[in-house]
């Protein structure tokens, strides 16, 4: 069997800016919450989904706001994507699966947290985390624990990692570090590239283990004393945009494997969210 962990929070906004626009009688904009339903049924329809779980950034900030100023919020978030949060996690605890929601923590937290609980349970063929955040690379394993682009179609190993970013999952924190993730509000260092940091990170893995004189570097690298120079003047933030870009694993979720178990739908939850959806005959199309 497999534990499928979805990347609720991704999952809306693909299908808030993929799916069509669609108003409950209310005037609710529902459309995102629908895309999801769908997306979600898709997945549970595959035989090798038995255990499954999906969670949410119910709130934007986490811990790391407090850590970095420029660390992403809410910002900018479309009104009628924002509302569709609560309406989402509804929506996918009345589908049968195990919501987990984030305020403190962030989703890949949660995500993070479950593979690395479960990476060892025998009974578990592989771990496949449903999203295509980079983020996430870090955690897989093998081919024990791999990332899945469902849009694409695309399964990512641990040797894909690497052939993807030049580095090891352990090292894509660091890598992170060096080059930026605009999407999470990390900077970065400036004159490192993607190419640069992998190949001193595939040399050396981690920051602290890059020898502060380039001439120490056992590979040569472009413009290597500007690189050194500029991690050796700015090396206490490079070390805090790798914490921000590590996933935490010591997320308080409350399940056991068991519970992730898919038994069905919450059929009278259903009824009461088709009407707000929009769809009176909701339950019938989902009968399977």
């Amino acid at each position: 069997m497999k534990l499928h962990l979805v990347d609720g929070t991704y999952e809306l906004f693909r299908a808030f800016y993929g799916a069509p626009s669609r108003r409950n009688d209310r005037g609710m904009e529902v459309g995102a919450a629908v895309g999801l339903v769908r997306t979600l049924l898709a997945l549970l329809r595959q035989k090798q989904t038995t255990h499954v779980a999906c969670a949410f950034d119910t709130v934007v900030e986490s811990f790391r706001n407090g850590l970095f100023e420029g660390y992403k919020t809410g910002e900018g978030v479309e009104p009628d994507l924002w509302a569709q949060f609560p309406l989402a996690e509804r929506v996918v605890s009345a589908l049968g699966i195990v919501v987990w929601s984030m305020v403190k923590f962030e989703a890949d937290d949660a995500l993070a947290t479950a593979a690395a609980r479960w990476e060892r349970e025998h009974s578990l063929e592989q771990i496949v985390l449903c999203s295509p955040d980079k983020d996430l690379s870090q955690c897989v394993r093998g081919v024990r624990v791999v990332m899945l682009d469902r849009q694409r179609e695309k399964v990512l190993d641990e040797e894909g990692v690497v052939e993807k970013f030049g580095v090891p999952p352990e090292s894509i924190p660091d890598w992170l570090a060096l080059v930026g993730d605009p999407a999470d509000g990390i900077p970065g260092l400036p004159g490192w590239g993607k190419k640069s940091a992998a190949l001193i990170l595939a040399q050396y893995q981690h920051l602290e283990e890059i020898p502060a004189d380039p001439l120490n570097w056992a590979i040569q690298v472009r413009s290597a004393q500007t690189l050194a120079r500029t991690l050796n003047r700015l090396q206490s933030e490079a070390l805090l945009y790798r914490q921000l870009a590590t996933l935490r694993e010591d997320v308080p979720l409350e399940q056991d494997l068991d519970d992730l178990r898919w038994n069905g739908f919450q059929h009278s939850q259903l009824k009461a969210l088709s009407q707000e959806l929009g769809f009176p005959r909701f339950l019938e199309r989902i009968s399977f």
